[in-house]
């Protein structure tokens, strides 16, 4: 049986708890519009029946995250990065295949995306391992950082391959670096090797992406040149958010996701799907619920206790505004398309329960903020 303290009961975040519930319900009535079978013929595909589930089993877990001192998750983050490591190690020898991409473990009963789960335990792993380093790094600690939760991860989520979470995960790597400190000198010399080495080595790295991973650069590019083809989904995407207008066509009365004109249109490309029916004033009050929440995890990191609860929220925002402004930015035209899902709105199960994971630390972070801290 879970107990907390019921002192703590009074600090726990019900505004932010709220707007992500909420973004949540708003998600399951995008799926539901956008999954309907046209003119009601048909049999509705189970997916907002089972986002139900997984957000019922989402929040079960945010409970469960905030009934225990985050502070305790530092004295095991070596084993949880090693877990992590493992399970990226063993979707890539018997991972389940699906649109070209060995990403998920298939359980039986369900599959999981080993990835989401290593977002949280990186997020934990890197905030432990800074937590007690000099502020501003060393040159030693800045390298360890980068090989340890950059390189190693990087390497092993692209070969799935996930170009989207592997450079996502790499850019938070060099956030958490720079958020704890880093020596203006080292942080010139370090982007000037990165932009060197993307000069140098653009064409090795252009064959090293998969067809479709091409195609998605060359249709970012310019869309127009495969309407048909490459550029279809980026083009469907920008007309759905055009075609809802100011205040949208209502909900049901969408028709770029039941006549399936849009692809991916319950995970990756929900937005449209959103704005077509919602219009811009729905869009305007889904954003502003999206930077209120933002602004509310940055906070925490200020008013943390500790270093290592500052470290997890700033993290954890970080992934959240990433996931977001990629996600938005890809549906709009003005960012290539990575497979990135829009944060608590997209289809899947894993994501949402990780998300709530991280929503919970940070959530936990803010609660204990007014408790003694003992090392």
């Amino acid at each position: 049986m879970l107990k907390i303290d019921r002192r703590l009961i009074s600090y726990f975040d019900w505004i932010t708890f709220a707007i992500v519930f909420f973004i949540c319900i708003l998600g399951i009535l995008t799926i539901y519009s956008a999954t309907r079978p046209p003119l009601d013929e048909g049999e509705q595909p189970p997916f907002y029946v089972k986002q139900l589930i997984w957000l019922a089993i989402a929040t079960l877990t945010l409970i469960a995250f905030v009934t225990f001192d985050y502070i305790k998750l530092k004295n095991f983050w070596l084993i949880f990065y090693i877990i992590g490591i493992l399970l990226l190690i063993i979707v890539l020898f018997t991972g389940k295949t699906a649109m070209g991409a060995k990403r998920w473990i298939n359980l039986g009963f369900f599959s999981f995306q080993p990835s989401e789960v290593f977002k949280i335990i990186f997020i934990i792993s890197i905030s432990a391992f800074l937590e007690d380093k000099q502020s501003p790094l060393s040159i030693k600690d800045t390298l360890k950082a980068l090989l340890i939760f950059g390189i190693i991860p990087f390497s092993l989520i692209i070969k799935q391959p996930d170009l989207g979470t592997a450079v996502l995960l790499f850019a938070i790597t060099f956030i958490m670096i720079i958020y704890k400190g880093l020596p203006v000198r080292l942080l010139i010399l370090l982007l000037s090797i990165f932009i060197i080495s993307i000069f140098f080595l653009w064409e090795i790295l252009w064959e090293g992406l998969k067809e479709y991973q091409k195609n998605r650069l060359i249709a970012f590019i310019d869309p127009s040149i495969d309407p048909k083809g490459i550029g279809y989904n980026i083009m469907q995407s920008v007309i759905t958010v055009g075609s809802g207008g100011l205040f949208g066509k209502g909900f049901l009365e969408g028709t770029q996701g039941p006549l399936k004109f849009l692809p991916e249109r319950h995970t990756d490309f929900i937005f449209p799907i959103f704005a077509e029916e919602w219009g811009f004033i729905g869009c305007f009050i889904l954003l502003t619920l999206y930077f209120t929440l933002f602004i509310r995890c940055w906070k925490t990191s200020i008013i943390a206790k500790d270093e290592f609860g500052k470290l997890l929220s700033i993290g954890f925002t970080s992934i959240f505004v990433l996931y977001f402004f990629i996600n938005i930015g890809m549906t709009l035209g003005i960012m290539p398309v990575v497979g990135i899902p829009l944060p608590f709105m997209s289809y899947g199960g894993t994501t949402l329960v990780a998300n709530f994971i991280g929503i919970a630390l940070v959530i936990n972070v803010r609660m204990r903020r007014f408790e003694l801290f003992y090392p």
